[in-house]
């Protein structure tokens, strides 16, 4: 048999295919920023489809639980404004801790404890989410991250994505204080949805909004 994986006692799928046991290891630390009812997290720890999900939306007794399990073996952090929300993550089992905040509200204690998980983080998600914090709370949230493990910086990635043609500006800013602490590592660019018509007409020239998504990683000590 191959050795153990050195990420905790639950293997990925892919593992298992490969021949790899169970190991003793830490498992990795994973956050979902803005996370709302966890629609990212199905489709990214669990690996559901877009029909999986709507599947598992589509009466009151199927969403108490994910008619699924994680592809790999991590600790789900989701982060949002919604208590509500963060309530039904933690009950329906896709989240194993969760901090409800503004995050606009850099003084908050639940911020300090947001900063604390960053730097944590092994895997730091946030899909369609940036563009509503404000650019010192994404640069905060950013560096806090970048900076996990002090001078003995671990391995960590970030997924994000930007909404195209809308908030141009802000994006670039964001992109900015992205590339500031953290090494690109790609990006592509997918269509998103037909825009409205309103859309079309205060974006002239434009039919579909695109979906950009960006993937970075932790610098080397």
């Amino acid at each position: 048999a191959k050795t153990a994986t050195a990420h905790g006692t639950s293997l990925s799928q892919s593992a298992a295919a490969a021949g790899f046991k169970e190991g003793n290891g830490t498992k990795l630390n994973f956050v979902d920023l803005c996370s709302c009812f966890g629609n990212t997290t199905m489709a990214t720890v669990y690996g559901m489809s877009y029909d999986a999900i709507r599947e598992n939306w589509s009466d009151e007794e199927k969403c108490r639980t994910i008619n699924a399990t994680r592809r790999i073996p991590v600790n789900v952090t989701g982060i949002d404004i919604s208590m509500p929300a963060l309530d039904y993550g933690v009950g329906a089992g896709l989240y194993d801790e969760a901090i409800c905040t503004n995050l606009n509200e850099r003084g908050s204690a639940e911020f300090a404890q947001v900063e604390q998980v960053m730097g944590e983080a092994d895997i730091l998600l946030s899909t369609a989410a940036l563009v509503y914090l404000d650019l010192e709370t994404i640069e905060i949230i950013i560096e806090a991250f970048a900076n996990g493990g002090g001078g003995d910086k671990k391995e960590g990635y970030i997924l994000v994505n930007f909404l195209n043609p809308f908030a141009l500006e802000k994006a670039d800013d964001t992109k900015k204080i992205l590339l500031k602490y953290l090494e690109f590592v790609g990006s592509r660019a997918t269509r998103h949805r037909r825009m409205s018509e309103l859309e079309q007409r205060n974006y002239p020239g434009e039919e579909w909004s695109l979906l950009e998504l960006w993937v970075l990683k932790r610098r080397s000590a």
